[in-house]
């Protein structure tokens, strides 16, 4: 069975990020306690935990309880991380990830992360199957190019997402030198330059494998002269 490692690498990572989001968010409501939200939209980091103005974290709830809703998000959250970490590249992991993040969001897992989780799960169908379309796309000198990027484009990716929850959530080091609605307007900013990276990092990958495809073939038809 084919495995596309940058793929597979690429799927994993941000069904991991998806994951340990939604723990994130689901000890902030475990902090709120068994209290009820007022609606099914709730902020994840109540009034007396939070640490600045806009360190919110938007989420949603069917359940009328931040405590519950909170372990549930744990454990969702967690089995989220483990699934995309070890089982994503299995016959049913795009799937089964893709179901753990819509149980994750609907309990308190957050609003950002489950774009992140599409997009994991869509990657994810392609780890095992041969990219016949992409090779038509990267199989030249772009491929070649873009396939160099992909692995400083995912970590770039990876630290700017965890700048970007710290910050969420702590309003540092932003708040150090900007005031409040500055820094939020800069956050936002960087999010959608994550958002960016994240697509870059998708397409890079798949440019990779298929780059190590070509690579092979090349290899094993010189040998065969």
């Amino acid at each position: 069975m084919q495995t596309n490692r940058a793929t597979r690498l690429t799927a994993s990572t941000l069904g991991v990020l998806v994951g340990l989001a939604g723990i994130d968010h689901g000890i902030f409501e475990i902090l709120q306690g068994n209290l009820a939200p007022d609606t099914i939209m709730i902020a994840a980091i109540g009034p007396e935990q939070r640490f600045w103005e806009y360190g919110e974290e938007t989420a949603v709830t069917i359940l009328p309880n931040f405590l519950v809703t909170g372990i549930l998000a744990v454990i969702l959250g967690l089995l989220v991380t483990i699934w995309a970490a070890l089982f994503i590249q299995s016959k049913y992991g795009a799937i089964i990830l893709m179901a753990l993040s819509i149980l994750l969001f609907l309990f308190g897992g957050g609003f950002a992360p489950i774009f992140m989780a599409l997009v994991a799960s869509l990657i994810a169908t392609r780890i095992n199957r041969p990219l016949t379309w992409w090779r038509k796309l990267f199989s030249g000198n772009v491929g070649s190019f873009l396939a160099k990027l992909w692995s400083g484009t995912l970590i770039t990716f990876v630290v700017l997402f965890v700048f970007n929850v710290v910050v969420a959530i702590f309003g540092w080091p932003l708040t150090v030198w900007l005031d409040a609605d500055s820094a939020f307007a800069l956050l936002n900013t960087l999010a959608n330059i994550m958002l960016i990276l994240m697509l870059l990092s998708v397409l890079t990958g798949f440019a990779y494998d298929v780059q190590q495809l070509v690579e092979k073939e090349t290899t094993i038809d010189a040998k065969s002269i």
